[in-house]
């Protein structure tokens, strides 16, 4: 928690000093060592193998059990706890399914960023095959995917988790004679105006990551919900007019909503085959799974009250591939899940931000590469490390970045209380070579 202080009816908050990156891009790419580029057809195709293997022994062994939760195996106190014992069975399975389901998701991801392979058919291939399975339309997301790489952090050029301004907010106008712009003070009767405004109680701040985590990554897709809002109403993913793409990806799009009509009719039929509650508790809540895995990690990796956020007289590619954060997933839970969560989805989470300084790298070379690149921003005091992913992190996460102002070129989620815990800070060009000597920059 940031130390706050009370002074003439204002509130002021300790702020933490963020270093602001100047770096090029060849020396972010200069330290990364020469053989994490490297892409092998083979060693990718092994993971898609385990990832599957690992799905079938899960539900093999959840099948295997469930039929022996009855009195002719275990001897239970009440008829109720064999119900018991067979929900929380089957919540076991799609937790573990899910996160191993997140494995494949992850997978398919680097196809679109040709990471997988170096043939860009066999990319493509696996990639659309994967994420139709999950039901995502491969090239819609790979395109506008590529365009977030290309504009992480800016505020206007960004597809996704691109924060919400004061004005966009409907919050009172900023008033310089009660605020300061960065944050670092503010009126306490402002403050009761913001806090009013924005509602932020203990119920809103747990239903809101809750309704984001269940239904986030489809509204995106439907509605570009948390996307670019310079994007007219009704823009989503599968029309292939819609204007975050090209005419010459009219196409690829069609491609991608064929797989998600196959994999929408092979749900269908498979309701129709086996029944709503079995495909239900094996398929469906694992997509689900899936879904939430996938907004918890992209969100807290692009989201905090550290990150910051840039217009475009101060945006450059390398600032924006380290506007992110690397966070163990799970690893708020103990070493132990910690570990599982990092395997079984491939290190996403941990390694985010090399694979946005080089998203060709694979994620079996990722590591190394995260070691590398952390040894050298370590050397100019830049840490990109964040807490543990997971709901916690996202309760307070949703509670401390409220809105962002909408003057400023470098600017920093600010709470319901309208301050901001942390300042940018450029590093000092003419400083000598004796030590790194850090310029306050106002926002």
């Amino acid at each position: 928690m940031a130390k706050l202080t009370h002074a003439d009816g204002r509130t002021f908050v300790e702020q933490t000093p963020v270093i602001i990156p100047d770096f090029s891009v060849k020396d972010l790419l200069s330290v990364i060592p020469a053989h994490c580029h490297k892409r092998s057809t083979l060693r990718s195709m092994s993971y898609v193998v385990w990832d599957f293997f690992l799905l079938a022994v899960i539900y093999k062994s959840t099948i295997f059990l469930d039929a022996r939760i009855t009195p002719e195996y275990i001897n239970l106190p009440h008829p109720f706890l064999y119900t018991f014992a067979t929900f929380a069975l089957w919540a076991v399975y799609s937790f573990a399914t899910g996160l191993v389901a997140t494995g494949v998701w992850v997978l398919a991801h680097e196809c679109g960023h040709q990471a997988f392979s170096d043939s860009k058919i066999i990319n493509n291939t696996i990639g659309w095959i994967l994420h139709s399975a999950l039901g995502v339309p491969y090239h819609s997301w790979r395109i506008t995917h590529a365009r977030h790489h290309a504009s992480t952090a800016h505020m206007t050029q960004d597809e996704v988790f691109v924060p919400k301004t004061r004005s966009e907010r409907r919050l009172p106008e900023f008033d310089p004679a009660k605020e300061d712009l960065g944050g670092a003070s503010i009126s306490n009767d402002a403050m009761s105006e913001l806090w009013e405004a924005l509602g932020d109680t203990p119920i809103g701040a747990v239903f809101g990551p809750a309704s984001y985590l269940l239904g986030g990554w489809v509204m995106y897709l439907v509605t570009n919900a948390s996307g670019q809002r310079r994007y007219p109403a009704g823009s989503n993913h599968f029309n292939p007019n819609a204007v975050m793409f090209s005419p010459h990806h009219y196409g690829q799009i069609i491609v991608s909503d064929i797989g998600i009509l196959i994999w929408f009719c092979a749900v269908i039929a498979s309701i129709y085959h086996f029944g709503i509650f079995e495909v239900f508790r094996t398929y469906i809540v694992t997509y689900l799974w899936v879904n939430h895995w996938l907004v918890l990690i992209t969100f807290l990796q692009h989201t905090d009250p550290t990150v910051p956020h840039y217009r475009a007289a101060e945006f450059t590619f390398p600032r924006g591939a380290l506007a992110t954060l690397d966070r163990q997933l799970l690893g708020d839970c103990g070493k132990i899940m910690g570990w599982i969560g990092a395997c079984t989805t491939h290190g996403i989470s941990e390694t985010h931000v090399a694979h946005h300084v080089a998203s060709r790298i694979p994620h079996y070379h990722a590591w190394e590469a995260t070691d590398a690149l952390r040894k050298r921003l370590a050397q100019s005091g830049i840490k990109l490390q964040g807490r543990p992913g997971g709901w916690a992190e996202m309760y307070r996460v949703f509670k401390e970045c409220k809105f962002v102002e909408d003057e400023g070129d470098i600017v920093f989620y600010k709470n319901a209380q309208g301050l901001a815990v942390t300042r940018p800070v450029l590093p000092d060009n003419n400083a000598s070579d004796s030590g790194i000597e850090m310029v306050d920059k106002e926002t």
